[in-house]
């Protein structure tokens, strides 16, 4: 059987000054690695790149490779609004240790997909790092169509695409996969159906919420217990639905969440608002929660 690969998008543990809280964040990665995940993506959608001063998106990046060291793959976004200031990311990156560069499509405007292509390609051609298509259509307002990812996907510098999108949309680009493209998928309320058929790159920040239950995955996978599979992702997705019950964002959820796993520092930059104490209170009590954060025996205080 092909290894299937978990990659979990991390969050940015925040201070009250919104600089990073570095032992949050070394905790946040060392939870990642004792569960089996080794491969991570920093400051993606989950980790706020595009709300992080450049002094914090710096410090996260560097404190990343200095704390993941060797022992799993890294990958930083890097995408912004447009050509210039998505390149001056990757020159303040670029030299550092890291596997690749994630760049979204450009937001803020609407672009051709012919220009789409010119975009990715001239910082494909700039980069000294692989780069990988970002297809998040529901927050960029903009789709990068079947054709156009094939046409970049013969780029030499371009490695891969992570997929946001529906499934459907996303489905025909597995058959152009390869050592030389990935097709990294990101639907972690299907995860079981996707592992039956035989998808093997996931990424998605979920799997930061309770990373043990990706470490089960992975026992079960091994085992070939489909049973066991198919009740893990049940146990994901009523975490989900539990996050999204309280009337907050999701990001505020995913903070107490993290928190309450021993992870200190806020996960949802201002001007997002943390869980109130009812709220809090309401959270914390859900039995799912619970189960999620039961086996985290990590040594560190949470924040009130």
């Amino acid at each position: 059987m092909q290894a299937t690969k978990f990659i979990t998008a991390l969050c940015t543990p925040l201070n009250e000054e919104d600089a990073i809280d570095v032992a949050g964040l070394e905790t946040h990665i060392e939870d990642q690695l004792e569960n089996g995940i080794d491969s991570l993506l920093v400051a993606g959608t989950m980790g706020f790149m595009q709300m992080l001063s450049m002094e914090a998106y710096l410090q996260l990046v560097a404190q990343s490779v200095r704390i993941s060291g060797s022992r799993a793959e890294l990958l930083v976004g890097v995408g912004d609004t447009g050509t210039s200031t998505t390149l001056a990311r990757i020159r303040a990156v670029e030299n550092l240790p890291i596997d690749g560069l994630v760049i979204i499509s450009p937001y803020f405007l609407k672009f051709t997909q012919a220009e789409l292509v010119d975009y990715f390609t001239d910082l494909a051609d700039a980069s000294k790092k692989p780069l990988f298509l970002y297809d998040l259509p529901r927050l960029t307002g903009t789709k990068l169509e079947i054709s156009t990812v094939l046409t970049l996907s013969e780029h030499p510098n371009i490695h891969g695409i992570k997929c946001s999108d529906h499934f459907a949309q996303s489905r025909p680009l597995l058959e152009q996969q390869s050592d030389q493209f990935r097709v990294i998928i990101a639907q972690p309320t299907m995860l079981d159906v996707l592992l039956k058929a035989g998808v093997r790159e996931h990424l998605d920040g979920v799997f930061g919420f309770a990373p043990h239950w990706i470490r089960d995955l992975q026992t079960a996978l091994g085992n070939e217990d489909w049973f066991a599979v198919t009740q893990i992702q049940n146990q994901f997705n009523e975490l989900l639905a539990a996050m999204q019950s309280i009337d907050a964002s999701i990001f505020s959820t995913t903070s107490e969440l993290l928190n309450l796993r021993g992870i200190p520092g806020r996960m949802a930059p201002k001007p997002l608002r943390l869980l109130s104490p009812p709220q809090q209170e309401r959270f914390r009590s859900l039995p799912i929660v619970q189960q999620a954060i039961s086996r985290a025996a990590l040594a560190c205080d949470v924040p009130q």
